[in-house]
């Protein structure tokens, strides 16, 4: 059951850009309408690589951080998507606050390593490029790492970081955790909406992001993850010829 919240609604063909905005208290969330044949998936873009998707049943939240009082007003989780270890997508207390006692959590071993046994109990590992289904939600792990020589300490492949194409709606959803340009990623087919990183240096840079989505082309992209990043830029690079819509959200709300 949906609690009641009071809502910033964005719908097909709008963006907030880079507005400035106050920052929104738990009763006063963003959303925006992913539209699908199969009906429609909202999104909750909460904080830099934090965000919440919901569609009839199912609320995924992916790398929940900050604090249990940004997601309050929002619908329950009814499963958890971690990406890897570092502190802006592996909060342990959060995680804790918005899992309750069963909520089921997916997670590549590295963050179950992590996990205290509370959470271990319904947490599932899933390794890059392995697949599953977690409460009717189809999950495939794609790898997520570091490519650039000097960027190679912060993601390391062979830690197993991951991102995530999940299944809403019919919706095929890629969301890509912290890696660089890969050739998985590049590899990607019939993603209908992406959520891309892109900010250095611990990332890639916002000319790597624009080659990557011309190569998979998604229908709809949304540049996440991206602090100190010209949006304008990678929307600029990545032109209109291809079929994309890119759309641009401020998920730093101050």
């Amino acid at each position: 059951m949906l609690k009641r919240r009071h809502f910033l609604t964005l719908v097909s063909g709008g963006s907030l850009g880079m507005m400035a905005t106050p920052r929104l208290l738990a009763a006063e969330a963003v959303r925006e309408i992913l539209p699908g044949k199969e009906g429609n998936v909202t999104l909750y873009p909460i904080e830099h690589a934090t965000l919440v998707l919901q569609a009839g049943d199912h609320t995924v939240y992916v790398d929940p951080v900050g604090g249990a009082a940004r997601f309050q007003d929002l619908p329950d989780a009814t499963l958890i998507l971690i990406t890897h270890i570092h502190g802006d997508h592996l909060n342990i207390g959060t995680l804790q606050a918005v899992s309750g006692e069963r909520t089921p959590i997916v997670a590549p071993p590295s963050v179950v390593e992590k996990l205290p046994d509370s959470l271990k109990v319904h947490t599932t590992p899933l390794s890059a490029g392995e697949q599953a289904t977690v409460t009717g939600v189809l999950l495939e792990a794609i790898p997520a790492y570091n490519t650039t020589p000097e960027r190679l300490g912060y993601h390391p492949k062979d830690r197993g970081d991951v991102g995530y194409v999940l299944t809403l709606a019919g919706q095929h959803i890629y969301v890509s955790g912290d890696t660089e340009d890969i050739p998985e990623m590049r590899s990607l087919k019939n993603i209908d909406v992406a959520f891309l990183c892109m900010n250095l240096p611990y990332t890639m840079t916002v000319e790597q992001a624009a080659a990557a989505v011309r190569a998979f082309r998604p229908k709809r992209v949304y540049p996440y993850h991206y602090r100190g990043s010209d949006l304008e830029k990678f929307k600029e690079r990545v032109g209109t010829d291809g079929g994309v819509d890119v759309r641009l959200l401020d998920w730093y709300r101050k």
